[in-house]
C-alpha cells in the first residue's frame, strides 16, 4: 500500500510530485535541492552549502518515512556541473560515514529552478 510522505522540516513539493512515498518497506525520497523549508533557493551558494541543504530535506523526508541516513540502500546524485564532484563528496561524506550506500553521480545539463545538485535516495524501513 503506498503511503505518501509530507513533512514541514523539508521544502513544499515545486510540481506535481510529493516528498517522498512508501510502500511500508521502501522509502523513496523525491529529488531535493537547495531549497529551504521556508522556499528559500540557496542557488548561489558553494555547492558545498547547497549538497547540505539538499541532505538536510532529503534526511528529513526519511525521518517523515520512518528511515535514517544508515537506512538508505541508494542515492543518485545530479549536478549541473560534473567538475563539483569532489566539493559534493566532501559534503556528502559526513552524511554516511559508516557503510555508505551504494550511490550514482550524474553530470546533467541543468536542474530545476537553477540549483545546482539534486539528491534523491531510496531507503529500508526497519
Amino acid at each position: 500500500m503506498k503511503q505518501i510522505i509530507d513533512t514541514n522540516a523539508a521544502p513544499e513539493a515545486v510540481g506535481a510530485y510529493s516528498q517522498g512515498a512508501s510502500n511500508g518497506d521502501l522509502v523513496f525520497t523525491a529529488g531535493q535541492i537547495p531549497l529551504t523549508p521556508d522556499g528559500r533557493l540557496l542557488d548561489d551558494a558553494s555547492i558545498a552549502e547547497q549538497t547540505e541543504q539538499a541532505l538536510d530535506n532529503l534526511v528529513a523526508v526519511l525521518a517523515e518515512g520512518g528511515a535514517e541516513p544508515a537506512d538508505v540502500l541508494k542515492v543518485t546524485v545530479y549536478l549541473d556541473d560534473i567538475e563539483d564532484f569532489e566539493e559534493m563528496n566532501e559534503t556528502y561524506a559526513g552524511y554516511f560515514e559508516q557503510e555508505p550506500p551504494a550511490r550514482s553521480a550524474v553530470g546533467v545539463e541543468s536542474l530545476p529552478k537553477g540549483a545546482g545538485v539534486e539528491i534523491e535516495a531510496i531507503a529500508a524501513v526497519e
